[in-house]
């Protein structure tokens, strides 16, 4: 994907995670789902994370290069970086500390989602200008996937937001099904 293309999509599957969790009932939004994290304590993760990509997305070139070197390997495409997210979850990889959310109430939710589409427009205008170069020769570290460079880093950002969308709605669902169980159950 070229910078410009990953604007776009950090757009779209932001804009789709804050969909879902604002399209869920009140209740539904602050309460933990299925012993996991509520929906605005993802939200509230994504933030964390954007923070931080922002943050490093910022810096100066040659304070990248300084710091974490150049890339030793050639850069993964989107779905070899899925993947590899997706091998270090099930090898038990988790949220440090850092990135583990507070709760957030109703009354906090907007602020959030301004804050979460602030986050993705800057990210969005820094990943249009970025060159596929400097996109490609810069690295950035990441706390379960090691060292990234930039263009894979941003392809992290968009499928974060995609996985967070996904967790809510399993954990959602199995709360609703725990539900009708239960009342199936009472009405027996």
């Amino acid at each position: 994907m070229t910078g410009k293309e990953i604007a776009v999509r950090l757009r779209a599957t932001h804009d789709a995670l804050i969909g879902a969790v604002t399209a869920l009932p009140e209740g539904m939004r602050t309460a933990p789902a299925n012993g996991k994290w509520s929906p605005t304590q993802h939200l509230e993760h994504i933030r964390i994370g954007l923070a931080l990509t922002n943050k490093a997305l910022g810096l100066p070139p040659i304070l990248l290069r300084w710091r974490f070197g150049r890339p030793n390997r050639p850069g993964r495409d989107y779905d070899a970086l899925v993947a590899r997210y997706r091998e270090k979850l099930s090898a038990g990889g988790r949220a440090p500390s850092r990135f583990v959310p507070k709760q957030v109430d109703e009354n906090g939710l907007k602020d959030l989602q301004a804050a979460i589409t602030e986050h993705v427009e800057i990210l969005a205008r820094r990943s249009g200008r970025c060159s596929d170069r400097r996109m490609d020769s810069y690295l950035v570290p990441h706390p379960l996937l090691g060292k990234l460079t930039l263009r894979e880093l941003l392809y992290f950002t968009c499928y974060h937001a995609e996985h967070h969308q996904a967790l809510i709605e399993r954990d959602v669902n199995a709360d609703q099904a725990k539900i009708a169980e239960e009342a199936g159950a009472a009405a027996v």
